[in-house]
Parts: structure tokens; C-alpha cells; sequence
């Protein structure tokens, strides 16, 4: 069984903010300010260069150690300087294709624009296009789904906000739709019938329950769930925000404590953190500070209810307890629900001593 909770839900591609640009040259500088100013970016120069620009920027000796030290710290690095140098530079620092930040070159003419890493979760490509808008070039991308004119798994993931539970399938499923081949999906939602029209016909349906041509894909499958399952190890499984998670408890409770209770939960029900779209709850527990790291560590906004709007639920498990202690038949469920926009419950209420839990399906995943 896939694991439902245990690790806290993050957000994919790099961690970094902003972009930075290079420029090694003094014709390099031209079109580096150029970039600069239209992406817009921090312009870095080595300390000959320093002085003759009009822009606020940061000098470096070398630009090896100076890499090293900015790398993880931007979204994206422009380099108006040779690809083969900058693979030699950046090739010590290269660690995971989900998390490395895009890289882009380009020559001080700023004619050829090539996107050199991370081009899909990274925004290299689009980073690309960007530049050579700018200095009139022409973007270089040589990713393979883009040559063959098929979708980026990873790209529609990340526009659809989904999670992707283990990106090491990409790799298979991207190889099969570049050679033109088909990739089984499951898609019990339709999360992805919009964004996958275009190539219908590329990806055959498995029916719900997961079956498919009598038992499970062969090959390279994509699954699509909120579900955690016994899904093919070479399945890319991307995670929909899809749940709505309504929380009451006592007032001081750990975080530890409201955590271990929502994995416990959730691993029973076969639910994965990271479909969690809202933590809910009522007002009065708005700055519970549990609820805070728990809506924090799943990546979730929270939202607070008042009295009357959780009064106005119909819970299917009201508590006279609570009733009389808040005002309120009902925090967990009547939260979820209305979180959800939904009526019914996915999970009804659960609890344990010192709190409160249920989930119910979001209404809409747009």
C-alpha cells in the first residue's frame, strides 16, 4: 500500500525566488542589462564589469564560487556567456530535476536562446521564450515531448496544481508519448480531460477500479487520484487537491499530537496528505497554533467558521458536547462540508481524546 501520510506535503520544482543574469563580457553586459531589466533580474558581473553598468549589481571575483553560492537561491540563472562553460560550472551543483533551478544561455549577439536545464518543472523553456522576446533571439528548447509535439506530464501537473507523489516514472511515461506510443491513464475525475483533449487517443482509459485489459498496465501508466493505492511501480501518480480537511480540538493541544492523530486517520482511509486543498475550522480555533502548523506542514490554507455559518450544516454526527461547550452541534464535519461546498462526507466524524477530524471531497477541483 502506498503511503498515505508521514512526510509533509511540499511543493515541487525549485525553491528559489527571482532570476538572476550573467554577463562575462562588456558586449555581454549589453544584452545581460537588456534581460535584466525586461524578465525584470538581478544583474551579476565579475568585478572588471562592475563599473560600467548604470544597474545595481552584484560583483564576483569568479564565477565558479559564485555559482556555487547562488545557485539554490534563484528560480532561474541567465548566462550570457559559452554553453560549454557554464555545463562545466554548473555540473558539480546538479542534483535532482525537481528541484534544480532553470538554467538558460545564450551568446553576447543574443540571437540563440537555449534552454539548458530543467526546462519543464523549472521553467526553463518558458524561461527561454522569455529571453529571446527580449533580446529578438530565438528560444532553443530540445526537451523531447516538445519535439514531438506531446504534453509535458510534468508541466500539466504543475498548471493543475497537482502533486507528484514520485517523479521517477516521469522519465518512462515522457520516453513512451516522445516515440508516439500510448500511456494508460486512470482518471476517475477527469482532472485531466481538458488538458489532455488534444491527445485523447494517446492515452486509453483504465476503468475505475483500476483494471486494465485484465489486470494492470505493462508499460509506463499514469494514475490520478486522491486515493492511495497498490498502483503499478511504474506508475506516475500525480495527486489532486481534492479533500477538505475540518479540524476541531481542545484549546493547547501539541501539534505532535492533532499530526500523528490526522496520519493515523489518513493512512486507514487510504488518503494522501497532499490531496488535502483546505484545513478548516471555527473561528475561535483560527490561532490554535496545532491547527496553524497543521494546515502549514500539509501546504493548505485555513479557513474559519463562524457560529452561524456552522450552525446552518445539517453534520450527520452532531455532538451535544460540543453543542454546549461552543455553541455549535458540529466544528469537524460542519467545517468540511462547508469547505467543501458538499453535503456529504468522505470521512465522518473521527476522534480521539483531545480532538476532532473529518474529510470531505471537494465540489469542484477547478
Amino acid at each position: 500500500m502506498s503511503k498515505a501520510v508521514g512526510s509533509k506535503a511540499g511543493a515541487d520544482g525549485p525553491a528559489g525566488k527571482g532570476f538572476a543574469v550573467y554577463a562575462l563580457t562588456l558586449p555581454g553586459l549589453r544584452v545581460a542589462e537588456a534581460i535584466a531589466k525586461g524578465l525584470p533580474a538581478e544583474l551579476h558581473l565579475p568585478e572588471r564589469l562592475s563599473g560600467k553598468t548604470g544597474m545595481v549589481s552584484t560583483s564576483f571575483g569568479s564565477l565558479a564560487p559564485h555559482l556555487r553560492e547562488a545557485f539554490g537561491k534563484y528560480r532561474g540563472h541567465v548566462l550570457v556567456a559559452a554553453t560549454g562553460l557554464v555545463v562545466r560550472e554548473i555540473a558539480p551543483l546538479l542534483r535532482d530535476k525537481t528541484t534544480d533551478p532553470a538554467v538558460v544561455t545564450l551568446g553576447q549577439d543574443g540571437r540563440h536562446v537555449i534552454s539548458l536545464l530543467s526546462g519543464h518543472l523549472g521553467g526553463g523553456n518558458e524561461l527561454a521564450e522569455k529571453v529571446a522576446a527580449i533580446t529578438g533571439g530565438i528560444a532553443v528548447i530540445n526537451t523531447a515531448t516538445d519535439i514531438a509535439g506531446a504534453p509535458a506530464l510534468e508541466m500539466v501537473a504543475r498548471d493543475l496544481g497537482l502533486h507528484i507523489l514520485d517523479p521517477g516514472p516521469l522519465a518512462a511515461v515522457s520516453r513512451e508519448l516522445s516515440e508516439g506510443a500510448k500511456v494508460p491513464l486512470y482518471d476517475p475525475l477527469g482532472v485531466l480531460a481538458e488538458s489532455l483533449g488534444p491527445w485523447e487517443g494517446r492515452f486509453p482509459r483504465i476503468p475505475e477500479g483500476g483494471a486494465f485489459g485484465g489486470g494492470a498496465p505493462a508499460g509506463p501508466s499514469v494514475y490520478v487520484d486522491y486515493r492511495a493505492g497498490d498502483f503499478p511501480k511504474n506508475a506516475l501518480v500525480l495527486i489532486p487537491k481534492a479533500l477538505a480537511l475540518g479540524v476541531g480540538c481542545h484549546k493547547g493541544i501539541a501539534f505532535a499530537t492533532l499530526w500523528d492523530f490526522v496520519s493515523e486517520v489518513f493512512a486507514r482511509e487510504c488518503l494522501y496528505a497532499q490531496a488535502v486543498s483546505v484545513v478548516a475550522t471555527a473561528d475561535i480555533r483560527r490561532e490554535e497554533p496545532a491547527i496553524l502548523g497543521l494546515a502549514g506542514s500539509l501546504g493548505s490554507p485555513l479557513a474559519a467558521y463562524g457560529k452561524e455559518e456552522l450552525a446552518g450544516v445539517r453534520p450527520p454526527n452532531p455532538s451535544d458536547t460540543v453543542l454546549r461547550r461552543i455553541g455549535v452541534p458540529s466544528v469537524c464535519e460542519a467545517a468540511a462540508m462547508l469547505a467543501a461546498k458538499t453535503g456529504t462526507l468522505l470521512v465522518p466524524k473521527q476522534k480521539n481524546r483531545v480532538a476532532t477530524m473529518a474529510v470531505a471531497r471537494m465540489s469542484s477541483l477547478s
